[in-house]
């Protein structure tokens, strides 16, 4: 297999060294946690699902001057301030934005129009196809694994990533479950071109998470996470006490209104950003498990190309 650091289809559309990809998480990836992935050779995203509009603006100048690198800008299609946001992404001229949480013909060809590369994020081999009819130039294919909002397909990365391969021609992006060099080794196998790393980078210092969350996320074992709140949208939450009320909830059969008023508003910014890990909504993967150190985004991206490398030398002898 192809040692890391050399071009393949996924590094040249970027404009990047490394195929791999920081998430573009809600109240973790700020400006400073994409420049410093944008200059440890990665693909930096600034998360403006979290932000308003002038924050956003205010993030991707952040960013401009703090790499010369390629960066993107994440944006969920169910987002308010929808227009607001891609009109700023236009005049600053982003380079390359990743969708999700909608559908990808509504402003891909906006986009590209201005000279914006596009990739989409999705759940199923169907929807990855329909992304690269629609125009978008990568898909990310997130497994079941992956923190956050979710796809109520439950399809595992292991199985997803080599039915997503079999349908397009477009570099594929592999998500979920990925936090180590052998795991993107693994993904490649499976037929990615790259991957895309969420929980593993909240836990650096650069990330605008709150301190309480990254330790929370350290100190995470196997089965501290779990899939929750279907009948609304589908996430993966650390278990808490927010998240044993949901489960309660769940089990007696809330309705969906009932899950709305007990999620109310800015539950995730209450967990997340401001550190509250008793009635907070705390988004991270199943990988949180293998997390045991907060370290510097940098560290995080040397460290996955030691060990994908020391994969690639290590399987041709066995």
């Amino acid at each position: 297999m192809q040692i890391i650091g050399q071009p393949n289809q996924l590094t040249a559309l970027l404009g990047i060294q490394y195929p791999i990809i920081q998430a573009g998480m809600i109240w973790a990836s700020g400006w400073k946690l994409a420049s410093a992935v944008s200059n440890a050779g990665g693909l930096g995203i600034i998360g403006a699902g979290s932000m308003y509009p002038d924050v956003l603006r205010e993030h991707i100048r952040q960013c401009k001057a703090a790499t010369l690198n390629p960066f993107a800008v994440n944006i969920p299609l169910l987002y308010p301030d929808l227009d607001q946001l891609i009109q700023i992404i236009i005049e600053e001229k982003v380079p390359i934005v990743f969708t999700s949480a909608g559908n990808p013909k509504t402003y891909t060809g906006l986009f590209k129009s201005h000279g914006i590369k596009v990739v989409h994020v999705v759940s199923s081999s169907k929807f990855a196809l329909k992304a690269q009819e629609a125009g978008c130039d990568a898909v990310v294919a997130e497994g079941f694994e992956a923190g956050g909002h979710n796809g109520r397909e439950e399809t595992t990365t292991l199985v997803l990533i080599p039915a997503v391969r079999k349908k397009i021609t477009i570099p594929l992006i592999a998500a979920g479950g990925i936090a180590t060099g052998q795991q993107m080794y693994a993904a490649i196998a499976l037929g990615a071109d790259g991957v895309q790393v969420g929980s593993r980078f909240v836990c650096t210092p650069e990330a605008s998470s709150h301190i309480h969350f990254k330790e929370a996320v350290v100190a995470a074992g196997e089965g501290d996470t779990q899939l929750s709140l279907k009948k609304l949208v589908p996430v993966r939450l650390l278990k808490n006490e927010f998240f044993q009320q949901v489960a309660d909830a769940e089990k007696r059969g809330a309705d969906e209104a009932e899950l709305s008023h007990l999620l109310g508003r800015a539950r995730a910014k209450k967990g997340m950003f401001e550190g509250d890990l008793k009635e907070g909504e705390l988004e991270i993967g199943q990988v949180a498990a293998l997390i045991h150190e907060i370290k510097p985004a940098a560290d995080i991206v040397a460290e996955m190309i030691a060990d994908y490398n020391a994969c690639a030398d290590r399987m041709p002898k066995l």
